[in-house]
């Protein structure tokens, strides 16, 4: 018999952690390779993970909505000849110090501290004196504790090891000198005072009201546009395009593009493919901010929002969009676009982007005044394609015409992105669509 370790796997370059969503298998349950044993959710999209081995469900090591770091082991598979016998009891978990959390991030001086064997002296943080004296740990078993921190001091991720383990091994002579509590910090007290006040009565609302609870995506869409409103001081400019050349040439060789492709042709492509252009122009509208440092993207990667069934938004991102052709970059948005539409998403497939689009037209819009997608500075709106009477000159003279008019907006991050810039880049976005050639082959 032995065990595999099931562990929370990489989930995309930035993300460090995920939420557990659902336990598919529990102790005792058989599992074969590759079958699904729990649904999981990033700040970006929700994923499954897939068993890494065949046998026997032998331990869970987290519960539902517990949020956990990436390659954490959070299950134990049971392989082999005995996969068959029953799972051994989940060990116990010892006590959760989620208070004591709030105090380690408070900057203290060391509450204690004993000679160590090459004699100096061994500090002992509040946290780890709270927990040592909440769970009965005298002076001389802290002091056999192994210590993985700066020069050997024990820190929590140690003790709580070492309580995880103390059932099974011999308890160390009760010191005469048991550990204190450390003393608390008047700002440890506000945070007790604090977590201690009553819960604020719930609001009551009168008349005919219907309460909706958010969803979880729809919390964090909250979360992030608050942060992007709090990080960004945001500016937004607007321009008007004739993109009457664009919308005759689609409606002309969409037909043709789908049989040939077979793919249907949006207009999300032909935008994408106009804001690469200009992007190559205009870097600094594909970079982003690091204290006060710029950092430049030369990989334009760029995300689209895209309504989902639920009415919530996500943001799937074309990688290396400057390297794909019309017809690359339709495949791309086409199949980004279902997958995001039936769940099946990766999470890379929201990671990386670094600038981003989004068509408030599709809801009937004509312009908008997007929030920046962190930690992106720039992202554009287009909107609904209306046909209006417009003046045409010509060599002529002036005439009115009918033609097919977009607004496009700008919004973007002012602390480096000046309204010279931000106008100039949306301008010349306009200027490439506009300039659309209608005899443009597929």
């Amino acid at each position: 018999m032995s065990l595999v370790d099931l562990v929370m796997p990489k989930l995309g370059e930035s993300i460090m952690e995920a939420t557990i969503l659902k336990w598919h298998k529990q102790p005792g349950d058989k599992i074969a390779q590759d079958e699904t044993v729990l649904d999981i959710a990033t700040d970006k999209v929700d994923s499954e993970v897939p068993s890494t081995a065949e046998g026997v469900i032998e331990e869970i090591l987290f519960k539902e909505n517990d949020v956990v770091p990436i390659g954490t082991v959070i299950a134990k598979i049971r392989v082999g000849a005995s996969a068959a016998a029953q799972p051994a009891a989940p060990a116990p978990q010892p006590q959760q110090y989620e208070e004591a959390k709030v105090v380690e991030e408070i900057p203290y001086q060391p509450a204690a501290t004993t000679q160590t064997a090459s004699g100096g002296p061994r500090f002992y943080s509040p946290l780890v004196l709270n927990i040592a004296a909440s769970e009965g740990i005298s002076m001389s078993e802290l002091e056999t504790i192994p210590g993985t921190g700066q020069d050997g001091r024990v820190s929590k991720k140690d003790i709580l090891a070492y309580l995880a383990n103390r059932g099974s091994a011999p308890k160390a002579q009760a010191s005469a000198q048991p550990v204190q509590a450390a003393p608390v910090t008047v700002q440890q007290t506000q945070v007790a005072v604090a977590k201690a006040e009553p819960p604020a009565a719930p609001v009551t609302y009168s008349g005919n009201v219907e309460i909706i609870e958010m969803d979880r995506m729809r919390k964090l869409i909250a979360k992030h546009m608050v942060d992007s409103k709090a990080t960004s001081p945001h500016v937004t400019s607007f321009a008007e395009c004739d993109v009457t050349n664009l919308v005759q040439w689609r409606d002309r060789v969409k037909k043709e593009f789908e049989k040939r492709e077979g793919e249907k042709i949006t207009f999300t492509p032909l935008f994408i493919e106009a804001i690469v252009k200009c992007l190559k122009k205009y870097p600094m509208l594909s970079s982003s901010v690091d204290g006060d440092r710029i950092i430049i993207k030369k990989d334009l990667n760029i995300g689209m929002a895209t309504a989902l069934p639920s009415g919530n938004l996500i943001v799937p991102v074309i990688k290396n969009a400057d390297q794909l052709n019309l017809v690359g970059l339709t495949k791309q948005v086409n199949g980004l676009a279902n997958a995001a539409r039936t769940n099946k998403l990766k999470p890379d497939d929201t990671m990386g982007g670094t600038f981003t689009l989004t068509n408030v037209g599709t809801f009937g819009s004509i312009m908008g005044t997007p929030i920046i997608n962190q930690p992106q500075v720039a992202i554009m709106a287009v909107g609904a394609i209306k046909k209006r009477p417009m003046v045409i000159e010509t060599p002529q003279g002036d005439s009115i015409a009918i033609r097919h008019m977009m607004y496009i907006s700008l919004s973007y991050d002012h602390r480096i992105i000046d309204g010279a810039l931000g106008s100039t880049f949306l301008n010349a976005v306009s200027k490439e669509l506009e300039n659309f050639d209608p005899n443009r082959s597929i």
